[in-house]
């Protein structure tokens, strides 16, 4: 099957190169051109601008978008817009809020061009493993585009979640309990590095463990082993934590539903904290129990 891929990072340039194996054609375009003549020598269709890109493409096209969410991704559908056809579809296969989606579907249905909204986890892993991939939008589409998810899909890691914006709801509400989970791991290894047998505790050894029939096995546990292995102690890494939105989109629209995330929130709000250092909310709490019980306090060095 032929699909174009706009956007060549990490994602997408794994993604084309899974696609390419299983001998579908893929057109390529990046802004960065030098990523584009990569994915040539490697199999793929190259294009110089995006109007090369559309004439390369064969009617009904499909266009899939591995860009970053928001803006970047709006403008790049607002110039490819005019110079699609009626039928074609495009693909949102990049982090997006489902709100965004619907707007998008609204815009783009005046013209007769159809939206797909595809929430895609496996990070780097993925051209290896596989991407578990979320859609949402028309059956009809979903069933048309189905050849390129069975090829980047592990087996039975595809989903029709229902109509636009689902794909992306489902993968943000991953990605929330991504963080909190993160969050548990984080915390109890936390413990085992401050308990009295620290010392003697081997943390890639209890990562393993861990993985082997326990109730918390996970990837996630694959991969901290990983990192253990690496450096016992990640003496290396600055405990400097960002978020990519989609935590953020989850506790605001628990919010709006009126649903519970506790976990997912203080996670969340926890990685706010790790990129601050000599936070004032903790300069409160220590003033306050000098204040009422006399308990001392650390002064900052001159």
């Amino acid at each position: 099957m032929q699909v174009g891929m706009v956007g060549l990072g990490r994602m997408g340039m794994n993604m084309t190169r899974r696609l390419l194996k299983d001998g579908h054609e893929v057109v390529v375009y990046n802004r960065t051109y030098e990523k584009v003549k990569q994915m040539e020598k490697e199999g793929a269709v190259e294009s110089s601008s995006m109007e090369d890109f559309i004439q390369k493409l064969s009617v009904p096209r499909v266009v899939w978008f591995m860009l970053p969410a928001g803006k970047v991704t709006d403008d790049k559908i607002k110039d490819i817009t005019p110079l699609l056809s009626k039928d074609d579809i495009i693909v949102n296969g990049a982090n997006s809020n489902y709100i965004d989606d619907l707007r998008r579907a609204e815009e783009l249905e005046e013209y007769g061009i159809h939206y797909v909204d595809a929430g895609i986890s496996g990070g780097i892993w993925g051209l290896q493993i596989g991407y578990c991939t979320m859609i949402g939008g028309d059956e009809t589409d979903f069933n048309y585009i189905e050849p390129l998810l069975k090829t980047l899909a592990p087996k039975d890691g595809y989903l029709h979640c229902g109509p636009t914006g689902a794909g992306h709801f489902v993968k943000m509400v991953h990605n929330g309990i991504e963080y909190a989970m993160m969050e548990a791991y984080g915390e109890g290894f936390d413990m085992l590095k401050a308990s009295p047998y620290s010392e003697k505790l081997n943390l890639q050894k209890i990562s393993h463990l861990w993985n082997q029939g326990s109730v918390i096995r996970s990837w996630l546990l694959e991969l901290l082993e990983s990192a253990f292995e690496k450096d016992p102690m990640l003496s290396e890494i600055k405990g400097y934590v960002d978020d990519s939105g989609e935590g953020r989109w989850t506790v605001q629209h628990a919010v709006d539903l009126g649903v519970a995330v506790p976990a997912i929130a203080i996670s969340l709000f926890k990685r706010f904290q790790s990129r601050q250092e000599d936070v004032f909310s903790d300069k409160v709490l220590a003033a306050l129990r000098n204040e009422f019980g006399g308990h001392a306090v650390v002064k900052k060095e001159e």
